[in-house]
């Protein structure tokens, strides 16, 4: 039995996705079972509420082999450690009792460098948080996802423009959502692993935000260009959308560190070099949710 986290997220919807097709005992942990797929209802245990619940987490992980531990987006959040570390405490209470044998989490690129990289700080105070439990786990590490530009798909729809306050020159590794799940699966199925670690997924070329313009101009056959914002206006768009101060400050610190390099800090290796090319997710993914 593999239990879900975040079902219904862009990777968790992946992971289920993958695990429904290869017919793999599942559970899921959802807030609203409506939101999941008819062929997901028929297929797994639905354990309702949030695993940041000590009740649903305790019945979600119940005779799991597996769990697959995403946190939830919480942008109005008190502050990042809380959105992160605060909210795996209870199902780590869990994980201490010998409940669960592995979990696969999504994390960031960072340790041993990240000082002050808001998300990326909390995240790898939640990976040791894990760790600490005595579970087998497995952190995926990545660096930003190229999925991440479809936040702003009307900007480059309407205005041909995007946004961010890293250097538009500054060449960074990315991945795609589709390869994080792939290797999430492949490690939920497989129990001959064993201790705590991470797995870089970096993609397969570092590209800066210019580079990407550049490849989405060629294919979606319109001209896009990169526009670096000052921090001050890119957390203002951010509590504009919602976010809380810690949140939206959160965000900033973690731009700005991978603006000084953080993502850079990990050699790619054959191992951590997935698939899918800004390119090619380009034409799969972008290009039709901007046609929709």
């Amino acid at each position: 039995m593999i239990t879900v986290t975040a079902p219904t997220s862009n990777i968790g919807r992946q992971v289920v996705d993958r695990l429904v097709q290869l017919q793999t005992p599942l559970r899921v942990v959802v807030r609203d079972p409506h939101r999941l797929p008819h062929d997901v209802r028929n297929h797994a245990q639905i354990v309702e509420g949030s695993h940041g619940d000590p009740a649903v987490v305790a019945a979600a992980f119940d005779g799991a082999d597996a769990v697959f531990w995403l946190v939830p987006a919480n942008p109005r959040a008190d502050s990042v450690r809380a959105a992160y570390v605060d909210f795996s405490r209870p199902a780590c209470d869990v994980l201490r009792t010998g409940a669960v044998d592995r979990v696969v989490g999504i994390s960031a690129l960072g340790r041993g460098v990240a000082r002050d990289a808001g998300f990326v700080t909390a995240s790898l105070e939640m990976d040791d948080l894990i760790a600490d439990t005595g579970a087998k786990y497995r952190a995926l590490t990545m660096p930003s996802f190229m999925d991440n530009l479809l936040r702003q798909a009307e900007s480059i729809k309407s205005r041909g423009v995007f946004f961010s306050p890293i250097d538009g020159d500054r060449k960074m590794p990315s991945c795609a959502t589709r390869d994080i799940a792939a290797v999430a699966t492949s490690l939920l199925i497989d129990d001959s692993w064993s201790g705590a670690g991470s797995v870089p997924v970096m993609g397969p070329k570092d590209l800066s935000f210019n580079d990407m313009a550049a490849i989405m101009t060629e294919v979606l056959g319109w001209p896009v260009r990169f526009q670096r914002t000052d921090g001050a206006g890119y957390k203002a768009t951010l509590l504009a959308n919602g976010m809380s101060n810690a949140m939206a400050q959160g965000m900033l610190d973690m731009a700005l560190a991978k603006n000084d390099g953080l993502d850079n800090a990990e050699p790619r290796t054959p191992a951590s070099t997935t698939p899918t090319t800004f390119r090619q997710w380009c034409r799969d993914v972008l290009q039709p949710a901007l046609a929709s």
